[in-house]
């Protein structure tokens, strides 16, 4: 404000001058002094030429300057006006629009290479009074469907029409559902098809993801062989190379030609450790068969009562030498159709967990329950031990995933595949400071 007030002052002060200098020349015109006069007007002229190029240059700037404001067009240089003092607050909000602009266009630059760098199809549309415009489309949608980055709605429509309909009959409006669409008019692929709307500073959008559920199972496929291979050559590797030095050992020790007791027991040593690290091998591969030659359940209908009371009775040394106090809380008699020797590995695995998990507790309980809602049934079993830790929570169905040395990793897998094989599920969570560990059977 006070440099527009300033700029205003010397407009005046301009007029002040050009006033005075015509009214200087009239009055040397009176006296006869016609020299002089011409000369007042003379300098007259020059004070209205320079006044008129100094107010012509300030509308310029101005104008030029809020032109390329109202346009995004940040491409002018005004550096050789900066020093004039004039302008300093319309070039401070020409530069910080500008920094803005390239703030944004850096971030759109971003967001659109992380959209065409992810495997999902992704289309956002904007409405344009009753139709709708495509605002973006990335590189994997384009290149998946052998779709052009068409800029109408109606071009994409004629190109995947079934993909369209399908929005189009749900009016715009969220989607969460399952499509085939032929990729290269060949084959027909199966994708999850999820859109929603939205409205951001009164402008209508609509953001249509595709994902195909083929490269989602390759990938997972991918990523278990991947891990169970990481798996597997750990624990070779753990073994293989022990022996392998021992081996070498026995051998630089036979070659001697003869032999001390100090010799004798550091092959005997050696010996031993070969079969220990042979026997912890050998069992490792009997783990990793019964996860991958486990048979198909042969389901008959049991007591689930009696099947938690034969599980009880097999594990009671254990609670006994362990001091664990068990709460069996099942009263209702209900039968489930299932393998029950399978089942009961699964009951004994998930209670030989919890007392490995009540092992530096004071008070030791597990508690068993059961409920059943509709057509399932809810097993829990329960201890008030350590926990797991938040950090491996999401691991502890994995293979050969153990926190204990002398564990080996299989039995919550093996577990999880049986509980599978029977059409339910397992899961771990916390209720009220305990460890739960809950099977839910899915009923025919």
């Amino acid at each position: 404000m006070f440099k527009i007030l300033q700029t205003y002052k010397l407009l005046f002060l301009r007029l002040i001058l050009i006033v005075a200098g015509i009214e200087f020349s009239i009055y040397f015109f009176k006296i006869g002094l016609l020299f002089t006069g011409i000369f007042g007007l003379c300098m007259v002229f020059l004070l209205v030429r320079e006044m008129y190029f100094y107010v012509r240059n300030f509308v310029m700037i101005y104008d030029k300057t809020i032109a390329s404001i109202l346009q995004d067009d940040f491409t002018s240089d005004f550096s050789k006006h900066k020093f004039n003092r004039s302008y300093n607050d319309l070039f401070q909000l020409y530069e910080k629009l500008k920094n803005k602009q390239n703030e944004q266009i850096s971030k759109d630059i971003i967001y659109r290479s992380i959209l065409n760098n992810i495997e999902t199809g992704v289309v956002i549309l904007q409405r344009q009074e009753k139709d709708w415009n495509i605002f973006l489309m990335n590189d994997y949608f384009s290149n998946h469907f052998n779709v052009p980055k068409v800029s109408k709605w109606k071009y994409l429509k004629n190109q995947l029409p079934a993909l369209c309909e399908i929005i189009e009959e749900d009016d715009f409006n969220e989607i969460k559902t399952a499509i085939e669409i032929s990729i290269n008019e060949q084959h027909k692929q199966t994708f999850v098809l999820q859109a929603s709307r939205t409205e951001i500073f009164e402008q209508d959008y609509f953001i249509i993801l595709l994902d195909s559920i083929q490269n989602v199972v390759e990938k997972k496929e991918k990523d278990a062989w991947i891990n169970l291979m990481k798996v597997i050559s750990h624990e070779l590797l753990n073994s293989i190379t022990p022996i392998r030095s021992i081996c070498q050992n026995l051998q630089d020790l036979v070659e001697q030609d003869s032999l001390s007791t100090e010799d004798l027991d550091d092959i005997k040593t050696s010996v031993e450790t070969m079969l220990r690290r042979s026997d912890h091998l050998q069992k490792f591969v009997e783990g990793y068969r019964k996860l991958a030659m486990l048979p198909s359940p042969k389901k008959e209908k049991i007591e689930l009562q009696d099947l938690i009371a034969t599980c009880l009775k097999i594990m009671n040394p254990l609670f006994r030498k362990e001091n664990i106090e068990v709460k069996n809380t099942i009263s209702l008699k209900y039968e489930i159709n299932v393998d029950p020797q399978q089942t009961e590995q699964v009951l004994i695995n998930l209670m030989t967990n919890s007392i490995n998990a009540l092992e530096n507790s004071s008070l030791k309980q597990i508690t068993i329950s059961a409920e059943a809602k509709e057509n399932r049934v809810f097993i829990k079993i329960a201890d008030n031990g350590k926990g797991i830790e938040k950090e491996i929570e999401d691991k502890i169905f994995l293979p050969f995933f153990t926190t204990r040395n002398e564990g080996a990793g299989i039995g919550l897998t093996l577990s999880k595949n049986i509980i599978e094989a029977h059409g339910g599920y397992i899961l771990y969570k916390n209720e009220k400071e305990k460890t739960v560990f809950e099977i839910c059977l899915i009923e025919e």
